[in-house]
């Protein structure tokens, strides 16, 4: 057997319909075609006789007249009304049109017409309300249209209608705590705060972005705002923390949020003025922080100038000297020369425990010729002057830093001085002029 299709809902109605019809016809055809009634009227001294027939027809049709013309009279009365309808929602239409070609003009960076346009949807939206017939969302669409208005304004150097337009943003939504208003007042008061940072106003900006609820405060708009108004007013500190929470939120990528917090960290290093508050910055640090190779030389280095302790310094290098042992490659070339450069100038109270690191190191990679430069100063500031020598003399021709390599002949020179071999002592001097 076939498939069928079952009937739709229109089959169905139609069906109906003609049933009813039917039904219809065939009650008159009873009921008028072999009616004999009569309807008698009695008016002294007449009497008239009507069919029933005709009597009944001139009741359905005398209904029908009066119910036309009550409804003819109903729409003719309406008519006012419907004139004002149409006058209210032509309204509407313009408010609503000059808002979007305003939004549109702003796009397209054509500010005066923004503004202008802006401020039309704001009368219209005016002459709605005094009419008593006030938009939907009127409240959003006044806000959308003033900061519009602050918006293109703060693009003409108009700071007095920016702050104007804003104000009255802010007044038409502060009041009210529904979803969307609130979204609306968090969303002006970020645009303010990011109109004070173009300023160069860094405190008006975090005083802005200060209002704001806890969770809108770390959305990651008003984190990028918070961190460049942070480092145009210096507080460093708070801008480390909150490039931190920019990194975790993915706002940067890898690298980018690495190289933020890094820069941020050198400064908070280099801003430290004696070793204890460069000790109690470095402790502040999270832990990834200080697995940075080059924020930790850096901070070294820092301490080193500062006169901190010789121990302390090569403990923080400790991290970074494991790493360039264990996996050379891992460790840039000029991260690498600055760790052997920071231990250099702490070899003159190098414990045994260093020494022994560095000769272990040297032994292990022998192919190295920066750990043989360290291994060979080491040597000389034990006066060791045989190993010294054997070690930088392998390690200064093969040298790819130029500093080390003319440090490396000129240590070669002064060993051959003390020798007294002045011609071995004259080339080295010359090697070391030649090293650039």
């Amino acid at each position: 057997c076939g498939w069928r299709a079952a009937p739709s809902i229109t089959d169905m109605r139609a069906a109906l319909w003609l049933l009813a019809l039917f039904g219809v016809a065939v009650a008159a055809a009873l009921f008028a075609g072999n009616n004999q009634g009569t309807v008698t009227l009695f008016w002294p001294p007449y009497r008239v006789d009507l069919s029933l027939n005709m009597v009944v027809l001139a009741l359905v049709l005398g209904f029908v007249t009066l119910y036309a013309a009550l409804r003819a009279l109903a729409a003719l009365l309406e008519l006012p009304h419907q004139a004002r309808h149409w006058r209210l929602q032509q309204k509407e239409r313009a408010m609503h049109a000059a808002l979007l070609d305003a939004l549109t003009q702003l796009l397209a960076g054509r500010f005066l017409r923004s503004r202008k346009a802006a401020l039309a949807a704001l009368e219209q939206e005016q002459a709605l309300d005094k009419a008593g017939a006030p938009a939907p969302q009127g409240s959003q669409l006044r806000a959308l249209a003033h900061m519009v208005a602050a918006e293109t304004s703060h693009a003409l150097q108009d700071r007095s209608q920016r702050e104007t337009h804003l104000q009255q943003a802010l007044h038409t939504v502060a009041p009210r705590r529904s979803a969307h208003i609130q979204e609306l007042h968090e969303g002006a008061q970020m645009r303010a705060a990011r109109w004070s940072l173009d300023d160069r106003e860094a405190d008006a900006a975090l005083e802005r972005l200060g209002n704001l609820p806890h969770g809108a405060a770390r959305r990651t708009l008003a984190l990028r705002i918070k961190l460049k108004a942070t480092r145009l007013a210096g507080r460093t500190r708070e801008s480390l923390d909150t490039a931190r929470l920019l990194g975790k939120h993915r706002a940067f990528s890898a690298d980018a949020a690495r190289s933020i917090v890094r820069g941020l960290a050198m400064e908070l290093i280099n801003s430290a003025h004696d070793p204890s508050q460069l000790q109690a910055t470095w402790q502040s640090f999270e832990a990834t922080d200080r697995a940075m190779p080059e924020l930790a030389i850096h901070a070294a280095q820092r301490l080193a100038r500062l006169g901190g302790s010789a121990q302390q310094v090569r403990q923080w290098l400790l991290p970074v000297w494991q790493q360039m042992v264990d996996q050379p490659d891992s460790l840039a070339e000029q991260h690498a020369l600055k760790l052997i450069n920071a231990l250099e100038s702490g070899l003159d109270d190098i414990d045994a425990a260093w020494l022994a690191r560095i000769e272990s190191a040297q032994q292990a990679n022998p192919r190295d010729t920066r750990l043989q430069y360290l291994a060979g100063r080491a040597c000389l500031q034990r006066q060791l002057w045989g190993k010294a020598q054997q070690l930088l003399t392998q390690a200064a021709p093969q040298l790819r830093d130029a500093s080390l390599r003319r440090k490396a002949w000129q240590h070669l020179a002064e060993l051959a001085e003390q020798r007294g071999d002045s011609q071995a002592a004259a080339q080295a001097w010359k090697n070391a002029a030649l090293a650039v």
